[in-house]
């Protein structure tokens, strides 16, 4: 299917522009070179950030059975962002975050994380470490994505691309000392996203860096069996998800383009997210990449909604009126622009449904807290917060620098090279 770059851009009637954040506040560590946030959370009244570099807090690398750990995982108030707790995080890095409401019969809402040093990593926030650990003794792997099923007892883990084998593996995390099962032929290159059904239960989806989107029965044993469909959109896919429905997918690419998928996999539509653009008298937005979607409605449109950004740090909310038919020429709303919050690109994205705030993670190693569309939310706006750690925020916000989204996974590679590295599969 030929990529579409050429759709109209419309400004909303209801467009906004936030040119400061609510709160902000800027993660500090002692790895050399810069900081990314990688991946945010909402925790059990929190903000859980994951960081690229290793923390100031020693006692983050003398954690009991934590050890030299290079990407920490912070918890921040939601009403200051005060840094409240520091967990070790992973080996090497850590690589992919979410909260999750009930696990494994736990009855509380969990942390949950990935990483390079071969776990998924299960938080208790009350000891300061982790309450589970999900391995493969058998072999060592590392973990680049991850997701736990609807009714918390089954979770699956993605592996990066070592030797031939890229494989998912299933727990039941109340055994986390070995998988229940291992798929090692649905992909053949780092498997980038995992995500359950939101309505099936048992339906796994899956996409990777070798261009495929597979949908696989994870209660299968026989992993012949186990692929239910498959869709080859044949460039490196970074992100997937599911539409709000349910039952169709979205994914992104590492080239910034953007596609939307039928049930059977089927490719509906494919766009070059960057050409959607909007020149209106003192309106003006130019895409230079999609940051995340969200299957949840900030926009108040019943369809899937899209954040992008610029190379300066600007954030930018767009929806589409049909993104589920062929060749669709529809439209793209711009709803809103949140402006002069970071400098460089936006990493990572939370839309609090809850408070109605939007949550952004940047290169600039700064989290920023912003109003929503109804500039209503958690009070307090233009709140900077300097954290114990040694926390500032550069309040000069006019000398933006432009830098590429590329990035390695490896938070050491990241460090020393910063921009120059591989572009990061999420």
């Amino acid at each position: 299917m030929e990529i579409s770059n050429g759709s109209v851009l419309l400004a909303s009637p209801n467009l906004a522009t936030a040119s400061s954040a609510l709160r902000s506040t800027t993660i500090s560590t002692i790895a050399s070179g810069e900081t990314y946030v990688l991946s945010l959370a909402n925790f059990d009244g929190k903000y859980a950030a994951m960081s690229s570099g290793s923390s100031l807090n020693s006692s983050t690398r003398n954690a009991g059975n934590n050890k030299n750990t290079t990407c920490p995982i912070y918890l921040y108030s939601k009403q200051t962002l005060q840094r409240e707790q520091t967990l070790p995080g992973h080996e090497i890095s850590s690589t992919f975050m979410r909260s999750v409401v009930s696990m494994a019969g736990l009855g509380r809402p969990v942390l949950v994380s990935s990483g390079k040093d071969g776990s998924v990593k299960v938080w208790d926030e009350r000891s300061g470490g982790y309450g589970i650990q999900m391995t493969d003794l058998s072999k060592s792997r590392a973990f680049l994505s991850f997701d736990v099923s609807l009714d918390g007892y089954t979770v699956a883990a993605g592996t990066e691309l070592h030797g031939d084998d890229a494989s998912v593996l299933y727990w039941d995390p109340r055994q986390p000392a070995a998988p229940l099962r291992t798929h090692s032929s649905t992909h053949s290159d780092d498997i980038t996203a995992v995500h359950f059904s939101p309505s099936t239960p048992g339906v796994l989806l899956t996409a990777s860096s070798d261009g495929l989107i597979s949908l696989s029965n994870s209660e299968e044993t026989d992993e012949d069996e186990a692929v239910v469909n498959v869709g080859n959109w044949g460039c490196s896919v970074s992100q997937a998800g599911w539409l709000p429905d349910g039952s169709r997918i979205w994914c992104a690419s590492d080239m910034e383009t953007f596609s939307t998928w039928s049930e059977e996999l089927d490719l509906l539509q494919s766009h070059d997210i960057r050409g959607p653009c909007l020149h209106s008298g003192p309106r003006t937005w130019v895409t230079d990449y999609l940051i995340t979607a969200s299957p949840s409605s900030p926009s108040g449109d019943s369809n899937l909604d899209v954040f992008v950004g610029s190379n300066e740090g600007d954030i930018a909310l767009l929806s589409n009126s049909d993104l589920l038919t062929p060749q669709s020429s529809a439209q793209w709303s711009l709803h809103k622009l949140w402006s002069t919050g970071h400098e460089g690109v936006v990493r990572s994205l939370l839309w609090d449904e809850k408070d109605q705030v939007l949550v952004t993670g940047g290169e600039d190693g700064k989290i920023c807290v912003w109003p929503g569309l109804s500039q209503g939310g958690l009070g307090g706006r233009g709140v900077v917060v300097e954290d114990e750690s040694a926390m500032d925020v550069d309040s000069d916000l006019s000398n933006k620098r432009s830098r590429s989204r590329d990035m390695d996974w490896d938070a050491e590679d990241v460090d020393a090279n910063g921009k120059n590295g591989k572009r990061l599969k999420r």
